[in-house]
């Protein structure tokens, strides 16, 4: 009988019911932004059992168990004797039981020196790959190691895998279809490469992709989301008549789309630089969730693994947080959450929607254990569905820095509004 009713009475009941329907979506909305506030709980990420910085980091989460990661890097005491192989795990539990960074087996290497810097690590899956790095001896020559090595969470074990057909450190690592991991440009022994060199985790096997346009640089950023990469700065190397080469900061952004169809295919373009100003060893990742990446600290001057600048003057952290969102084609630049800003990375970790360095150096150049909370995407999708809902709706700030502890808490300020367009 419903079913057969007069259409203008079946019209009438949905207008009246319009009102309504506005209410409830705009309290889904005001509901959506309270529970991203709620359910983001604190969490206290402790410091590294010792400084270190220019160390690989990753993550993987197995189980709904998240993995943290740092290994091999440069000690406190910023000489070749403080390159080591040590690494260290962070389990994030999400429950009560206090955090704690708990020693891994020192990363395996093929060179007579074991201590590298500047290696990259990305987490695949249920696996950790580590790729590259260099050595320091005691007169400073310095070797680009070949060795590529999958560490498992699970079994504690290292392997080693085939090694890169170019070996390179200071480059960038990017994941693909949680499967294929690209090696973006850096320095092989006496100079830096425009290879893409890409490895098939399931193959076993490496391939060479669409080359770098832009020029070879060492120490740049980069992240990637779904199948479009961008990468930024880094140092160029400067050929001289009369003397020796020397190296530049090279200010360029290159976006890079992977074809659908075959993954060594990569469409490069240039890309409008955010500010113009070049920044080396930045911590940079992309994020499918908001499909954007990001790019924190770093440092203007580039500089030697002491954090010297090649023109020899110290070099210092830069405090700027560099947006890229893919779909907009613009970047958004807005400061760090954290009391200092930091420099001297190899990643940026997504920890419960917060964004951390871990490690890396302080202002004058001092070596930290700090695990860093720079900002929080959290707050970014919070201020997004506030202002839907309504302007009234209040948020609360904390960055939670404390001195060897942060807390994973988001920023609800809806600060990055600030638009824009488009020896080693």
């Amino acid at each position: 009988m419903l079913l057969k009713k007069p259409r203008n009475i079946a019209l009438r009941i949905f207008l009246s019911a319009v009102p309504r329907l506005s209410f409830v979506v705009a309290a889904f909305i005001i509901a959506s932004a309270a529970t991203v506030s709620a359910t983001a709980a604190p969490i206290a990420l402790p410091a590294l059992p010792e400084p270190v910085s220019n160390n690989a980091v990753a993550s993987v989460t197995i189980n709904d168990t998240q993995y943290v990661f740092s290994f091999m890097g440069l000690g406190k005491g910023k000489t070749h004797n403080d390159v080591h192989n040590r690494a260290w795990q962070l389990v994030i539990n999400n429950k009560d039981k206090p955090l704690q960074w708990q020693a891994l087996p020192p990363v395996p290497s093929s060179l007579a020196l074991k201590g590298r810097l500047a290696s990259v690590a990305v987490g695949v899956k249920d696996s950790v790959y580590i790729f590259g790095g260099y050595t320091v001896d005691e007169h400073h020559n310095e070797i680009s190691t070949p060795d590529v090595y999958k560490y498992s969470p699970t079994t504690g074990e290292y392997t080693l895998l085939a090694p890169m057909p170019v070996p390179v450190d200071d480059a960038t690592a990017l994941v693909y279809q949680d499967r294929y991991v690209y090696l973006v440009s850096g320095w092989h022994n006496d100079g830096n490469v425009n290879l893409v060199q890409a490895y098939d985790t399931q193959t076993g096997q490496w391939q060479q992709a669409s080359p770098f346009l832009g020029n070879p640089v060492f120490g740049q950023a980069g992240g990637i989301v779904n199948n479009t990469m961008v990468i930024c700065d880094g140092v160029s190397v400067t050929p001289h008549s009369d003397k020796r080469r020397s190296f530049a900061a090279e200010t360029a952004c290159f976006k890079g789309v992977i074809d659908n169809k075959n993954p060594l295919k990569i469409d490069w373009r240039t890309l409008k630089h955010p500010t113009g100003t070049a920044r080396y060893r930045m911590a940079a990742a992309g994020d499918k969730a908001t499909n954007k990446i990001y790019f924190v600290g770093g440092s203007t001057n580039p500089y030697n693994y002491n954090g010297i600048g090649y023109n020899g003057e110290p070099s210092n952290a830069d405090s700027a947080i560099w947006t890229f969102d893919i779909a907009e084609e613009t970047w958004v630049i807005s400061k760090t959450e954290a009391v200092a800003p930091t420099m001297d990375h190899r990643g940026l970790i997504d920890i419960n929607g917060t964004w951390v360095t871990i490690g890396g150096m302080l202002g004058a150049q001092r070596v930290t254990s700090k695990v860093t909370s720079h900002f929080s995407a959290l707050a970014e999708a919070s201020c997004s569905l506030t202002q839907q809902a309504s302007s009234d709706v209040s948020s609360q700030s904390s960055d939670g820095q404390a001195d060897e502890r942060v807390k994973t808490t988001p920023n609800l300020e809806c600060q990055h509004q600030n638009n824009i367009n488009g020896e080693k």
